[in-house]
């Protein structure tokens, strides 16, 4: 009984270093597409201005150039994280709305909460299809260094 119990705990220990591991191997993924985004945005220009190279670029001609569209940023663009680690002196404002009400939830629980208990308050049906995405933010939120997690699987504000 004992081993059952080694080898579950040792095959949890092994996947969530694996876990963490892709995590940063995805993060290095998004910051690489975000600059390949920038640069197809770039060449895309040049193209355009210069009609594919086939013509003077305008350097020496200058040609009244149009403005620029307005970028907006928000997380989850151009490479940015939904959810940023914490740090010292960063509050939940640097969280999208989503996220912020997911840490109002946990904060006013009595004591931890768990994925259902969150999906309940946020409105949402107890199906398994409406309660894991709540789990994977929760998650998110643990991984990033804003909420804890217990043994039991349940979570709280650190």
């Amino acid at each position: 009984m004992t081993d059952v119990l080694t080898w579950t705990i040792e095959r949890r220990v092994q996947l969530t270093e694996r876990a963490e591991l892709l995590r940063k191997e995805l993060a290095g993924l998004e910051v690489e597409v975000a600059r390949l985004e920038a640069a197809e945005v770039v060449f895309g220009q040049w193209a355009e201005a210069t009609d594919g190279g086939r013509r003077s670029s305008g350097i020496v001609e200058p040609e009244p150039e149009p403005e620029p569209e307005p970028v907006v940023v928000v997380p989850g663009t151009g490479g940015m994280r939904l959810v940023p680690d914490r740090a010292e002196g960063r509050g939940i404002e640097a969280l999208t709305p989503d996220y912020r009400q997911i840490m109002k939830i946990v904060a006013d629980a009595d004591g931890p909460v768990m994925a259902k208990d969150v999906a309940r308050a946020l409105g949402r049906e107890l199906t398994p299809g409406k309660v894991e995405p709540v789990r994977g933010q929760l998650r998110k939120l643990t991984d990033r260094g804003w909420l804890a997690r217990t043994g039991s699987g349940r979570y709280l504000p650190r």
